[in-house]
C-alpha cells in the first residue's frame, strides 16, 4: 500500500515505538491521528510530524469509538492501523504477600489485549466500507506483541497472556477479514530501548543487551517503525507474527 495522502491511526503514539511509528508514516505521506492518554506528548509528536493528536483509552469502548471518530472526521476513515498501546507490569503469581491480586492480571488483559482487540474492530468497521486500491486491499492492521508471548519470565505471566492472545487472535482475524481486503498483522519485539528501558542505568542497559546474540544492543524504535512500514508495503504479507529480537531468546528469569 502507497501510504502518500492516506490515513493511519497509531495507538501508544506518544512514545517509544508508537511515536516512531508516527513519524515514519507521516514521513511517507500519511495523515497520522496519534492516539495516546497522554495528551501533552501526543500533541507534541503530532505537531513535529502535522498530524492530530487523540487522547484514548483504549481499553474504553466509549474512548476508542470517540478517537476513531474524532480520527476519521480529521484524515477520513484510516486506512492503516497500527497497535503500540500497552503496559507492562511484573509480578509473582505467589509472591511474599499471597497470590497476586486479580486487578492486576485484569488491567494487563484490558490495556494490551482488550485495548488492541477494541481499536481493531472499530477501525476494521471502517476499512470495511472503503473503495479497495488497485491492489484489492482496503486496509492493514498491525498489533504489538512480544517476545514474551514465547518466552515469557518468571513474573511476567500477565504480560505473556496478554501478548500470546494477540499472537493467537492474529491468524484468525486476518482469515475473517481477507473477504474485505484487509491484512492484519502483528510483530513480536524483542528487547527495546524504549522510555522504560532507557530509564535504567546504564550498566543494566549493558546486561541486556549482553543477552542479545546479535546485533548485540537493545533495538531502536526506528527498527520496530521500519517493520511496520515493510509490512504495510508488502502486500502477500497477511496473518502473520513477525519477532524482531536479534535471535533473542529470554531465559526464566
Amino acid at each position: 500500500m502507497q501510504l502518500k495522502d492516506q490515513a493511519a491511526i497509531v495507538t501508544g503514539g506518544a512514545s517509544g515505538l508508537g511515536a516512531a511509528t508516527a513519524r515514519r508514516l507521516a514521513a511517507q505521506g500519511a495523515k497520522v491521528a496519534v492516539c495516546d492518554l497522554n495528551a501533552r506528548l501526543a500533541e507534541s509528536v503530532a505537531a513535529e510530524i502535522g498530524g492530530i493528536a487523540v487522547v484514548c483509552d483504549v481499553a474504553d469502548a466509549a474512548s476508542a469509538e470517540a478517537a476513531i471518530a474524532t480520527a476519521s472526521k480529521a484524515h477520513g476513515p484510516a486506512r492503516v492501523l497500527v497497535n503500540c498501546a500497552g503496559i507492562g507490569a511484573a509480578r509473582r503469581v505467589v509472591g511474599r504477600d499471597g497470590p497476586m491480586p486479580l486487578a492486576d492480571f485484569d488491567r494487563v488483559i484490558r490495556v494490551n489485549l482488550i485495548g488492541s482487540f477494541n481499536m481493531l474492530r472499530l477501525a476494521t468497521a471502517e476499512m470495511a466500507k472503503l473503495e479497495p486500491l488497485s491492489t484489492g486491499e482496503r486496509g492493514v492492521v498491525i498489533s504489538t506483541a512480544s517476545v514474551a508471548a514465547y518466552d515469557g519470565q518468571i513474573g511476567q505471566s500477565a504480560y505473556s497472556a496478554s501478548k500470546g492472545g494477540i499472537v493467537a487472535m492474529t491468524l484468525p482475524i486476518a482469515r475473517e477479514l481477507a473477504q474485505f481486503g484487509i491484512r492484519v498483522l502483528t510483530i513480536a519485539p524483542g528487547l527495546f530501548l524504549t522510555p522504560l528501558l532507557g530509564s535504567l542505568p546504564q550498566e543494566a542497559q549493558d546486561s541486556l543487551a549482553a543477552s542479545i546474540p546479535f546485533p548485540r544492543r537493545l533495538g531502536h524504535a526506528d527498527e520496530f517503525a521500519s517493520l511496520a512500514l515493510h509490512m504495510i508495503d508488502n502486500p502477500y504479507l497477511n496473518g502473520e507474527v513477525v519477532r524482531l529480537d536479534a535471535a533473542l531468546r529470554m531465559a526464566p528469569r
